[in-house]
């Protein structure tokens, strides 16, 4: 296994420390396996971590990790696919926090995930038939499925191969999104009379070790006089898509024509396979070419979609395009607050800018729609400081005095700079202790009394009375 340790301290006050490691691991590691020992990194005694009650915090993501505080590491709790946790996202990497208290201190751990050859390249369609005629002219493409590889880097799909090639041989074209064209190109005239139907078999292969490849059966049936084929009016269409629009919006409307007549000329368009199921979202008239939505979009998951489209006549020609959709932003995301670590309590005496709580604020909307400000309720001596990126502290002001006020209730609320702009608030409540700081008092600054000679012995002249504040 292979690990990175970085470790960076540093101190907002006497009473709180922060610090970040970062680590790497492979995927698919077992129950229980050694992520690394926490304690040694980042230099704590193991009665540290019990009298701190160290925890982890994953936030909204499943807990993968957990920490033993007897020995002081960091194991894995759960089985980790790469594919599963991040997809296509690279780096893959968890982000958690380990929290201790007395005094309060966070340290910020970074796990990436590095991927492992687990998946094989596959098809969705394990046969593609194309009805093809013996008049098709030598150079004549079809449109091949792509295959889906669900791994990365070189573990992803590397190329393809297609036998036999006494036909057809296969065209590679590179895709602006890292993915490759697949077209069968015809470099030898058919003749249906000397063969009727051609079997070929499409194999994609990834680069790991070993290699894995998935298979898909094409057959060719040859028929008569089909001489040209559909041609797309435009070789990249584009659109724009508000994320959150509603199921049955129209997104566009491609078109391609065929200049042969009757039902060789007939054109029906389809949705290419591509490594996004983009089926499940956009859906495109057979007849029509309306692109229509029927899923859901977020641009906190895509900001973009590539869309390949072919259009086929009744011959069995087609051609290629696609349709690029930009996904505009709305602020549909509250802030999420979470409040990591409080103190129900804390002295009067307290120095400022003492650490009472520790919180984590995060927006998943992007540039300004994910901006997020902070503050506290005003008259209250307490501030609120962003400490690293997505955390906040709260701490003391100026020095308490809990006879002019023995609680606080004290409401931090957050919100982002998108028009309109939503916040979430939480609200803590902090009890302040008593110490002895206060001597008695006199009622009176001064006393006085007459007294005529001769009293008798005992007798009360005046009672004087002092307080406690």
């Amino acid at each position: 296994m292979r690990r990175q340790v970085l470790l960076f301290i540093w101190a907002l006050s006497l009473t709180s420390v922060f610090g970040q490691v970062s680590y790497s691991i492979p995927e698919e590691m077992e129950k229980g396996s050694l992520v690394c020992n926490i304690a040694q990194d980042l230099g704590l005694d193991f009665n540290r971590l019990k009298s701190g009650r160290a925890r982890i915090h994953s936030g909204d993501s499943a807990e993968y990790i957990e920490l033993n505080r007897d020995k002081g590491v960091l194991l894995i709790k759960e089985r980790i696919d790469r594919e599963t946790l991040c997809g296509e996202t690279t780096p893959c990497a968890l982000h958690v926090q380990m929290i201790l208290e007395n005094p309060m201190e966070l340290f910020r751990i970074t796990i990436e995930i590095t991927d492992l050859n687990d998946n094989p390249p596959s098809f969705a369609s394990s046969e593609k038939r194309f009805e093809i005629s013996e008049s098709a002219v030598i150079g004549s493409k079809f449109v091949l499925e792509r295959a889906i590889d669900a791994d990365i880097g070189v573990n992803d799909l590397q190329g393809y191969s297609l036998n036999p090639t006494n036909n057809f041989e296969l065209k590679l074209e590179n895709q602006a999104d890292g993915s490759k064209k697949v077209e069968m190109v015809l470099q030898k005239p058919l003749d249906r009379e000397y063969q009727d139907q051609i079997s070929l078999l499409l194999t994609a292969l990834d680069g790991g070790q070993p290699r894995m490849s998935g298979t898909m059966q094409i057959t060719v049936n040859v028929l008569d006089a089909n001489d040209n084929a559909p041609v797309f009016t435009k070789s990249v269409y584009k659109s724009t898509l508000t994320e959150n629009s509603p199921r049955g919006t129209n997104i566009i409307t491609v078109s391609a024509s065929d200049k042969d007549g009757g039902s060789n000329g007939e054109i029906t368009y389809a949705i290419s396979n591509s490594k996004r199921r983009l089926s499940e979202q956009f859906q495109i008239d057979r007849k029509t070419g309306e692109v229509i939505l029927i899923g859901e979009i977020d641009y906190e998951k895509a900001k973009v979609f590539q869309i390949d489209i072919e259009a086929i006549d009744n011959g069995g020609l087609s051609d290629s395009s696609k349709i690029l959709i930009d996904i505009t932003d709305v602020n549909d995301n509250c802030p999420q607050l979470k409040v990591l670590s409080k103190s129900d309590t804390i002295l009067e005496d307290s120095p400022e800018n003492t650490v009472i709580a520790m919180l984590r604020v995060n927006d998943p909307d992007f540039e300004r729609n994910g901006d997020v400000k902070c503050s506290i309720n005003d008259d209250i001596p307490f501030k609120i400081l962003k400490t690293m990126n997505e955390f906040y502290s709260l701490l003391t002001e100026v020095a308490l005095d809990r006879e002019v006020a023995s609680q606080y209730n004290i409401t931090v609320t957050c919100s982002d700079e998108g028009v309109p702009s939503l916040s979430s608030s939480v609200t803590l409540t902090l009890q302040i202790s008593d110490v002895n700081d206060n001597a008695p008092v006199f009622e009176r600054s001064s006393y006085e009394a007459y007294i005529v000679e001769n009293n008798t012995p005992g007798l009360s002249i005046f009672t004087v009375k002092a307080r406690e504040r």
